[in-house]
């Protein structure tokens, strides 16, 4: 039986789930300009739920220890439940600069891009696959080597949303941050809200963040 397609992201307060688009500053370059900073300080206080897990931190491999409970659980049983992922070029080039040599995936990757490149094998079990026949190819080739696993669409927000407003997402979770961006990429900008329908799964606070999962439904 195929699995869910899904996403999982964390997301302010004000439904950010990102500070403004780094286009033209990741570069090794100018790993030290002020405003790529800024950013890096607004995404690590987003996702500040997510370090001290022992399981991202032994995932990562950042080092023994680290909290267990209810957030913890999640973080694993996310990775757990994904046999593929898709994402999109400008997600993937900002992680080829960020990403450890062992990429955090551990499975098969497939990014939706124009550019024609050979897949990209890393460390670990991930391999990135260069798709360039649009999102519903990508997620095709995701499903078969997902095999009865769940495929997730990793991102970015614009990624996402061209899987909402096709109809191709069956269920999404998100760790609602306490934190105030004000402005940003946010997580639902031009949805088809005609087309999209929610129904509550499941809401589960912690002391950090409140991880709220939604099933979609077509309207």
């Amino acid at each position: 039986m195929a699995g869910k397609v899904f996403f999982s992201v964390s997301m302010s307060l004000d439904g950010f789930i990102a500070p403004e688009s780094l286009e033209g500053f990741i570069s090794p370059e100018r790993q030290d300009d002020p405003q790529l900073q800024r950013w890096a300080a607004q995404w690590m206080e987003l996702q500040q739920w997510i370090f001290p897990q022992r399981f991202f931190r032994e995932n990562l491999k950042l080092g023994e220890g680290g909290e267990e409970g209810r957030d913890n659980d999640i973080a694993r049983e996310t990775f757990e439940r994904t046999g593929a992922s898709v994402m999109g070029k400008r997600m993937f080039d900002g992680g080829e600069q960020a990403w450890p040599e062992e990429a955090p995936f551990h499975t098969p990757v497939f990014v939706v891009t124009h550019e024609k490149r050979d897949p990209w094998e890393r460390p670990g079990g991930t391999t990135f696959h260069f798709v360039n026949d649009g999102i519903e190819t990508a997620l095709d080739q995701a499903r078969e080597a997902a095999d009865d696993r769940d495929v997730r669409i990793a991102g970015g927000g614009a990624t996402i949303l061209e899987y909402v407003n096709a109809g191709l997402i069956d269920e999404f979770s998100i760790a609602l941050s306490p934190v105030l961006f004000g402005s940003g990429i946010r997580l639902f900008e031009g949805v088809d809200a005609g087309r999209v329908a929610l129904e509550p799964v499941r809401a589960e606070p912690t002391q950090r963040v409140t991880h709220l999962t939604y099933a979609v439904r077509e309207r």
